[in-house]
């Protein structure tokens, strides 16, 4: 059985789900509350391959909201996650995802050396991040909506912010090794891991975000947006391709204007109808079929029976792991969100 570990974008989203999920004590609490709540199944989830193949899962809400890192709720923050990871193992879920803020909380944090949740010993082989499936998918969606809007990458520039964490190394690896691109602009905000990915990819062109954005003919988004940065449309070159790869998405409603196509980064759509409910609760289009691509990689893993934590650490992932989860993404008939309509 797989598991996904999930929690929603703000106090009032959640108090919105809890009311449509069947909480209703849950629906009128302030965030004192959620900083209490235990984590709680609330779906199960059957999802069939193209191959013919049926797996099971269940999803689990850890309760955690990003206000409790805003307010300095740290601990409670770091609870939540641990907590719902010990509320998977002891449920049976041999591999489970870590969805959203929780494997940046979990690697921020170090929360590795705390392995005992009262009576639970963590087994870090059941968990996984899901980031390398997500890198993977976002350099398809690269490629793909590239050549969508003409852009030839071999004369293009692409800007990856947030290049130096784990998803965003993991995307200048790809672009760097397996495409053509005739250059990468570098964003972070630390200057020495910077260099260091520099080093390894042996180019690319470290800049501030300013001077970097308006030279981009591809924007890769997989950094947070810092409080009070904006980002102005009207120095962006057109046609411009922003992949917004963050959590929650909302480059769209930030960034609007024609020539400039923002697509949500790190989705997949599957070939075939899933039976559940909760991608209905974060307003994915079609939520039958659409979901974020770390969570489809606990799904691949059970359908290959690999129990192990295939993406884990930081700055791990190689081009080689992409490739693989590749495979098997094609394999059981997930693909990449891209343009419906151009």
């Amino acid at each position: 059985m797989f598991g996904l570990i999930g929690h929603l974008t703000s106090l009032e989203h959640a108090q919105s789900v809890a009311r449509d999920l069947g909480y209703p004590e849950y629906a009128d609490q302030g965030l004192d509350f959620w900083c209490s709540a235990p984590p709680q199944i609330v779906d199960t989830i059957k999802v069939t391959s193209i191959t013919g193949q049926k797996i099971e899962g269940k999803y689990v809400e850890s309760c955690f909201l990003p206000e409790m890192l805003a307010s300095s709720r740290i601990k409670a923050a770091t609870r939540k996650i641990m907590n719902a990871m010990a509320h998977a193992q002891k449920h049976g879920i041999d591999i489970t995802a870590l969805g959203g803020f929780s494997s940046i909380i979990f690697e921020n944090f170090n929360l590795q050396k705390s392995k005992q949740i009262r009576n639970i010993t963590l087994e870090f082989k059941r968990f996984t991040t899901g980031n390398t499936h997500t890198a993977y998918i976002i350099c398809q969606q690269v490629e793909q909506g590239a050549e969508k809007l003409g852009i030839d990458l071999s004369k293009a520039k692409v800007a990856v912010c947030g290049a130096t964490g784990d998803i965003g190394s993991a995307v200048c690896r790809w672009l760097n090794g397996k495409t053509d691109v005739a250059e990468l602009l570098l964003i972070a905000r630390k200057q020495e891991p910077l260099k260091n990915l520099q080093e390894e990819l042996g180019r690319g062109t470290i800049l501030e975000l300013d001077a970097a954005l308006p030279l981009a003919d591809i924007i890769v988004w997989v950094a947070s947006m810092p409080k009070g940065v904006e980002i102005d449309s009207n120095l962006l070159k057109k046609p411009c391709l922003l992949i917004d790869g963050g959590y929650p998405k909302n480059m769209a409603t930030k960034v609007q204007q024609e020539g400039i196509y923002v697509l949500n980064g790190g989705i997949v759509e599957h070939s075939l109808d899933i039976d559940w409910k909760i991608m209905k609760i974060v307003n994915m289009e079609i939520p039958g079929r659409q979901l974020f691509a770390c969570f489809a990689e606990s799904m691949l893993l059970e359908f290959e029976k690999l129990y192990t934590n295939f993406s884990w650490g930081r700055n791990l992932i190689t081009v080689e792991k992409m490739e693989l989860i590749g495979k098997l993404s094609v394999k059981h008939g997930f693909k990449p969100l891209t343009f419906s309509k151009m």
